[in-house]
């Protein structure tokens, strides 16, 4: 009887066990792998950047960090990644995962870009709902809760790691520096309507770059030497601005207009209506370059390694080029054309798009646009074609590029059209950006084989 009874017993705790397994998802490795999961995260993180105003230099750091984050946890578990930990001089290497424990690390390294996005931003309810969200799905997919356990761990030491660096980064120091001082030198900037705001980020050249010995390493010319004589180059660069519609056919003005509005990227946008006043929010011009980074990727059916080394590759090379056009910015502080054109030349004149609150020389789109592209060319190849619908859902319709180049060429004269900016801040700024993505190219590594097509 006894026999019988342990028999039924082993026989009942064999059957659980099968069960137990059969509950497992054998093929679990490969579904939390899915770079669409990533390429979500990234976009929640936008979402919430938009809703929550973020300026275009802070949204840098908050693209950035997070997506160092991600790369990282994703580099310690393979090794065809090269951690940027000695490459960034400044960056530790992260914690090593624990021995004799699986990870899962696509799942560490969506908590890690989570957790430092969550700590960067304001609207933290809307990453933990995101976080709920995440979960629910990865629960799904039926992998071993000791593994998930574990990956969660483990992206959360790398995410707490990273939020640790940044904290030396300068950027809580400057919040409580000085605002941009006015002066009456009329060649300098002035606020412009319809807010008139303080210049924004005027102490961002003193923050920590990544791959920059220096936020002036890479110095632009300076802009054309301010003049009231109409026969000079400077009256010449400023009557570009005003009549950029004037003597072109009906469809090049439509033209120069679309190219003008698709890439205008302003975060925060005045209205004024009678009596009512609103505000439009849309992405930052480096969100919209991390959405180009998202469109190649998922169009080069990239796995999910070479998905979280876009974004981080893209979101460095941002960041540096913002810290480098912000520090010629508020060297040169030249006066924008709205201000001079309403001064001496048309009261009643207004640019196609808002001006942006912060000093003209160079072009921020230029710079950041060509960093961006020139690292994104390095990934993808050169004559990468892609159709952009970054501002569909602004209700702009989707435009199309034979390359990254060219994207970016478009998105510096851009700024001409829209009426805020002169020619040499984009020229030099384009310029400007393609010596800070060059120098993130030869600065860091992120492949440990470099395939043909990619040569550095």
């Amino acid at each position: 009887m006894k026999r019988i009874s342990r028999l039924l017993c082993f026989f009942l705790l064999l059957g659980v066990l099968s069960a137990c397994e059969e509950d497992i998802n054998p093929d679990y490795a490969r579904e939390v792998a899915d770079p669409e999961l990533y390429h979500r995260s990234v976009k929640q993180l936008t979402d919430v950047i938009v809703h929550d105003i973020f300026s275009p230099p802070v949204a840098s750091r908050i693209y950035s960090y997070s997506s160092i984050a991600g790369y990282e946890a994703m580099a310690a578990g393979d090794p065809n990644l090269v951690s940027l930990s000695g490459q960034i001089a400044h960056l530790e290497p992260v914690p090593a995962p624990p021995a004799n424990v699986e990870i899962a690390y696509p799942v560490a390294a969506m908590v890690a870009q989570w957790k430092v996005g969550k700590s960067l931003i304001f609207s933290e309810d809307k990453m933990d709902a995101y976080r709920e969200q995440l979960f629910a799905e990865l629960q799904q997919i039926r992998m071993p809760i000791e593994v998930f356990d574990a990956s969660v761990t483990y992206g959360e030491a790398v995410a707490d790691h990273v939020i640790a660096w940044y904290d030396g980064d300068m950027y809580k120091q400057t919040r409580t520096f000085p605002k941009y001082s006015i002066t009456n030198d009329e060649s300098k900037w002035q606020p412009t309507p319809p807010d008139y705001m303080d210049g924004i980020e005027p102490s961002w050249m003193k923050i920590r770059p990544f791959t920059l010995d220096s936020a002036n390493q890479f110095i632009p010319p300076p802009p054309t030497e301010y003049s009231l004589d109409p026969d000079s180059k400077w009256m010449a660069e400023v009557n570009e601005v005003y009549s950029v519609f004037t003597g072109v056919d009906e469809q090049e003005s439509v033209q120069r207009q679309a190219i003008a509005q698709f890439w205008d990227c302003n975060p925060y946008v005045s209205h004024t209506v009678g009596h009512l006043m609103f505000a439009t929010k849309k992405i930052t011009p480096g969100g919209h370059w991390i959405n180009i980074a998202s469109i190649a990727a998922r169009q080069a059916d990239a796995d999910f390694a070479r998905t979280v080394e876009t974004y981080a590759a893209t979101s460095i090379a941002m960041f540096d080029a913002f810290i480098s056009c912000w520090d010629e910015k508020y060297r040169s502080k030249l006066v924008r054309p709205e201000t001079f054109i309403n001064r001496h030349i048309d009261q009643e004149w207004r640019p196609l798009l808002q001006t942006p609150p912060f000093p003209e020389h160079t072009s921020g789109h230029s710079v950041v646009s060509r960093a961006c592209a020139i690292v994104l060319t390095d990934i993808y190849g050169d004559n990468f074609a892609f159709d952009d619908d970054s501002e569909e859902e602004y209700d702009l319709p989707t435009r199309s590029f034979p390359s990254f180049l060219a994207a970016s060429e478009e998105a510096a004269v851009s700024r001409l059209y829209g009426g805020i900016h002169y020619r040499p801040a984009i020229d030099y700024g384009i310029a400007q950006g393609e010596s800070v993505g060059k120098h993130v190219l030869e600065t860091l590594r992120t492949r440990v084989m470099i395939t043909e097509d990619r040569p550095r």
